[in-house]
């Protein structure tokens, strides 16, 4: 049942796309709302950062274990700051993305599918109330809804321990 939601998932969540002499047309399968909402939500993973760790002590360590980890740091968007310089109010809101440049070419040369997932997002956001979370992709739901040849496959899972291990660093603020 898990194997059938998560390509179920991979098909809504990529559109297939077709050619027409010069034009480039989308096509979205049809479906139905409610397996499409279960679909997101399981394709994504929510983790409560612990009491007395702030948003910034989270997105330190994070960016502390990925550096211990080489696992390079390419993108900071301080989505927030963006808001509140545009003169609304938000709660904090940023977006990490980490890759391995290697790994990130020969998943992309095995299948261009995996440019869609790249570089590894992790969001760092606070709700209503203040409480601060990470977000991002469930990584198993990825690793297990592709069949990957045997050479690809540790590297796949060590890009699933690296980011599930920055984000228990930033869930944890450990440093």
């Amino acid at each position: 049942m898990n194997r059938m939601i998560v390509s179920l998932a991979l098909m809504f969540a990529f559109a297939t796309v077709s050619h027409a002499g010069s034009k480039t047309e989308i096509a979205t399968p049809a479906f139905d709302k409610m397996v499409a909402q279960q679909m997101v939500n399981n394709s994504i993973q929510r983790f409560e950062i612990a009491d007395g760790v702030s948003v910034e002590d989270a997105v330190q360590s994070m960016q502390l274990r990925s550096n211990m980890l080489n696992f390079k740091l390419v993108a900071d968007l301080p989505l927030s700051e963006q808001v509140k310089s545009m003169g609304e109010d938000a709660n904090y809101m940023r977006i990490l993305a980490f890759c391995d440049a290697l790994i990130a070419k020969k998943m992309v040369d095995y299948n261009i599918i995996f440019a869609g997932f790249l570089p590894c997002r992790i969001a760092v956001v606070e709700d209503a109330n203040g409480k601060g979370w990470i977000v991002t992709m469930n990584m198993d739901m990825m690793l297990h809804a592709v069949d990957l040849p045997e050479d690809l496959q540790p590297l796949a899972k060590k890009v699933r321990d690296t980011i599930y291990s920055i984000v228990d660093a930033g869930v944890n603020g450990d440093l």
